[in-house]
């Protein structure tokens, strides 16, 4: 049996989808698979993170995560992406990440790789299946094949609801729906359908 290599790609700014990160890495590995999270690079200024403390101590907290390169997804056979929606769509520091998977797009690096994604807000709709769908739709772009968690386990209700991807509900830092069991079926979802194509 081939091990399933998992690249989880986040961004998080004050730490809400970090441990969405954390559920979803612990679930990868008790179904088997070899996870390695990477953030991706920050993007505002430091007096813009120091404005906020919660900002600042995440920051310092997660520095010596590796930032995601290209050759990251290149090496992965499913990656999961998490992000807070920003006005429905992801957050400008995803997206410059995406931004720079043109050339291996563009060499076919990312076909058939299993795709899936998770976001948060900080109330229940805020945007979040827009978000999703706009990860989605760059993974159409990349041929990769999309792994959502549709409404395969109760837990999907728990958390809200969204067939697309775990969407949580973030305040200040801090989860405030049950995510978490959602999170876990998501991320053990993508590894058992991934498996399928390895093995």
């Amino acid at each position: 049996m081939n091990k399933v290599k998992l690249a989880i790609i986040y961004y998080s700014a004050t730490g809400g989808n970090y441990q969405m990160v954390q559920w979803a890495k612990e679930a990868a590995e008790a179904a088997g698979a070899e996870v390695k999270v990477f953030k991706v690079q920050e993007l505002a200024p430091d007096s813009a993170i120091d404005s906020n403390p919660l900002w600042r101590k995440h920051v310092d907290a997660t520095k010596d995560i590796p930032v995601a390169t290209p050759q990251d997804f290149v090496d992965a056979d499913a990656v999961i992406f998490t992000t807070p929606t920003r006005y429905g769509n992801v957050s400008s520091q995803m997206k410059q990440y995406i931004d720079t998977l043109g050339p291996v797009w563009a060499q076919g690096l990312l076909v058939n790789k299993v795709f899936s994604a998770m976001t948060s807000a900080m109330n229940t709709n805020g945007g979040v299946e827009a978000t999703l769908q706009s990860l989605y739709t760059s993974a159409m772009h990349f041929g990769a094949i999309i792994v959502t968690p549709g409404y395969t386990d109760p837990v999907i209700y728990a958390s809200g609801g969204n067939p697309y991807g775990t969407s949580a509900r973030i305040l200040d830092g801090v989860i405030q729906n049950d995510a978490e069991a959602a999170v876990k079926h998501q991320a053990k979802r993508v590894v058992e359908v991934t498996s399928k194509f390895l093995n």
